[in-house]
């Protein structure tokens, strides 16, 4: 009976986000308070109602009722308590359904917290919210529908895919979604804006902490995925430029460029239009990466869809999104009037250029993701655009963004002094040559030490920023801690990710130059010496876990005839499915890890892949300081206020 409430909820959903995405928005072309107050009450009923709906999705996963097509297909009754809640979004229709809950708990939180919004912005808003909410819920409803009864019941289920069984990717689609959707925001106060056809500093304000969320949750969602398959797949790489992969990385790029462009808005009245367009690109990107992953254009572990009618729905509301919305764009846009003039040489100049150089990245990683799938649909053969296109391409555009990254903060609003910047950043570039000269030595890849001295030099000048806000060393040392004291968190949020995106770099450069793999097959008793470690194989033994029966190797690690570590990978069957799955083991160091991973027997031994991955672990700690950077910044009393309300006097109306 839960689970038929919960599909009854699903469709008074339905209902609700049509007038929520209908009468707010008549109202607010007409003037008429109750429609527009109408937004509010409809946007949290429709979070409370969508809540209910997957709450009774995963209890009827926790109970394992099996009389649920969606249940059986991808759950057991001896799965782990913790997969069998996960499960719950990983499969095509419980991650739609996860889509809908995130978009709709947006809308409440707008409505809950938007009380310094007039009331026709909030109304619009709101309205565009539900407007987005009744395109989901009519795909889940008329192609995904999760409730689906199966008569007679199954006895049990046909269990959740292995990759998936895993505690990185229980987390990883909600933190991707928070993100994903979190988007919505920003285009949903765009599209208001272009309606009421004014974006002020008091817009950016409004607009800027959702952005900030969103984006913080994108890139640790995307951080969790690429940690789960470093370590679950067993390749022993950090990215491939999967489509799945750059699905979710150009929205990330394009929302980057949207936080910063906001930022000038809020500050100096300037890129309007530019920062509306940013708005509608990000949800765009987002949308396409839904489409991409849902349609069944693409084969992945994250791929659950591949009935064409639900990537022919799904392409239909991306065009209607979308297009309409850029259509909109198209009308309103050459209206909004910039603000304050500046000199390329700026912070606004800065940000400009950093904007022109995600946006132009993410447009190359999107040809580079579609052109394979474009050139097959109209007959042109399979063809295959790998890592060194996007390498290519990528890496020379980001190399001046870093650059410019340590200095942009030290410039002046509206007109800047190059030269004054440089001097102040003579510690900095010392520095980084340092690196660069250290990380030669011995090394046949000057490339690399390049990259690694360019890390030096954000960092260093990251670092060189706060200093000099503060005037360390330039005032007495208890005034300088006072300063740092009352720094806005905003400023604090920007040092530490700037920091964090430093540390990411100088993982990459580590891992992408000095990896170091040796495969070969090994009996018990043998040694094999990988950069300066001895791994020793003690032989393997059988256990059995929940719901899979594993091939553990005992190996044991020493360096110069001390002990490191023991290391235990697992080569796992997972008895429902029958299908295997690796898991590497991994001792982390501080300038690289130790990673292992056992395969398939081969005559009296066993194929192992060994790899010394310098800095990887950098990655993720760089990851974590971005996002810990980004949830910082959130809470500047800026964001937590919001922005001030309208003057009645001005002509501004009041908010409901």
């Amino acid at each position: 009976m839960t689970v038929e409430a919960g599909h009854f909820a699903l469709v008074l959903a339905l209902f609700v986000a049509i007038a929520q995405g209908t009468l707010p928005l008549i109202g607010a072309a007409r003037g008429h308070g109750p429609w527009m107050a109408l937004a509010r009450p409809a946007a949290l009923v429709s979070f409370v109602l969508v809540a209910f709906s997957f709450a009774s999705l995963v209890q009827a996963y926790v109970a394992s009722d099996f009389s649920v097509v969606n249940v059986v297909r991808n759950s057991h009754s001896a799965k782990p308590m913790l997969y069998k809640v996960s499960g719950a979004w990983g499969n095509h229709e419980g991650s739609m359904l996860l889509w809908v809950l995130i978009l709709t708990f947006f809308g409440a939180a707008i409505a809950a917290f938007g009380r310094h919004l007039p009331s026709s912005l909030r109304a619009r808003v709101l309205g565009v919210q539900g407007l987005i909410c009744t395109g989901f819920l009519l795909f889940i409803l008329f192609t995904s529908n999760p409730f689906e009864r199966m008569i007679p019941a199954a006895a049990d289920g046909q269990g959740l895919n292995p990759l998936l069984q895993d505690p990185g990717l229980a987390f990883h689609p909600p933190m991707l979604y928070l993100g994903y959707v979190g988007f919505s925001v920003a285009f949903s106060f765009a599209v208001a804006a272009l309606l009421e056809g004014r974006v002020d500093p008091a817009w950016a304000r409004w607009v800027r902490p959702w952005t900030l969320a969103a984006w913080s949750f994108l890139t640790a969602g995307i951080g969790l995925g690429s940690w789960w398959a470093y370590y679950e797949l067993g390749w022993g790489g950090w990215w491939f430029w999967d489509p799945v992969e750059n699905a979710s990385f150009m929205p990330w790029l394009a929302g980057t460029a949207l936080l910063h462009s906001s930022a000038v808005v809020e500050r100096r009245d300037a890129l309007k239009g530019w920062t509306i367009f940013l708005a509608i690109l990000t949800f765009a990107l987002s949308l396409l990466g839904t489409f991409l992953v849902r349609s069944g254009v693409l084969t992945s572990v994250h791929a659950f869809a591949t009935d064409p009618e639900r990537g022919v729905f799904i392409l239909a509301l991306l065009v209607l999104i979308i297009g309409g919305s850029l259509v909109l764009f198209g009308l309103r846009g050459p209206a909004l009037k910039g603000g304050g003039l500046f000199q390329p040489v700026s912070r606004e100049g800065a940000l400009l250029v950093n904007n022109l150089l995600m946006t132009t990245a993410a447009a190359a990683v999107l040809l580079g993701t579609l052109y394979p799938l474009f050139l097959d649909a109209i007959g042109g053969g399979k063809v295959s655009v790998g890592p060194p296109f996007f390498n290519a391409v990528f890496v020379p555009l980001m190399v001046p963004m870093l650059a410019l990254m340590a200095a942009g903060p030290f410039l002046n609003w509206k007109r800047g002094d190059l030269m004054g910047v440089l001097s102040r950043l003579k510690a900095a570039f010392a520095f980084a040559v340092a690196v660069v000269l250290l990380a030669a030595l011995g090394e046949d890849s000057i490339t690399a030490a390049l990259g690694l001295g360019l890390a030096a030099w954000l960092f260093a000048g990251t670092l060189a920023e706060l200093t000099g806000r503060i005037g360390l060393f330039r005032v007495p040392f208890g005034q300088s801690l006072r300063r740092l004291g009352r720094m806005p968190r905003s400023a604090w949020g920007m040092t530490v990710a700037h920091g964090g995106l430093a540390i990411a770099v100088a993982g990459m450069v580590g891992i992408s130059a000095w990896k170091v793999e040796s495969i070969q097959v090994m009996r018990q008793g043998e040694t094999v010496t990988v950069a300066g470690y001895d791994y020793t194989f003690a032989g393997t033994r059988e256990i059995q876990g929940p719901n899979y029966i594993a091939t553990v190797g005992d190996f044991t690690v020493t360096r110069d005839g001390e002990f490191v570590a023991d290391l235990h990978p697992e080569n796992r069957v997972y008895m429902v499915q029958g299908r295997p799955t690796t898991e590497a083991a991994i001792y982390p160091t501080f300038l690289g890890d130790l990673y292992l991973v056992i395969g398939d027997p081969d005559g009296d031994g066993y194929v192992t892949r060994i790899y010394f991955n310098p800095l990887i672990g950098w990655i993720w700690t760089g990851l974590l300081v971005m996002v810990a950077g980004g949830m910082v910044s959130l809470t500047d009393r800026r964001h937590r206020v919001g922005a001030p309300r309208p003057s009645p006097a001005r002509g501004s109306p009041s908010p409901a």
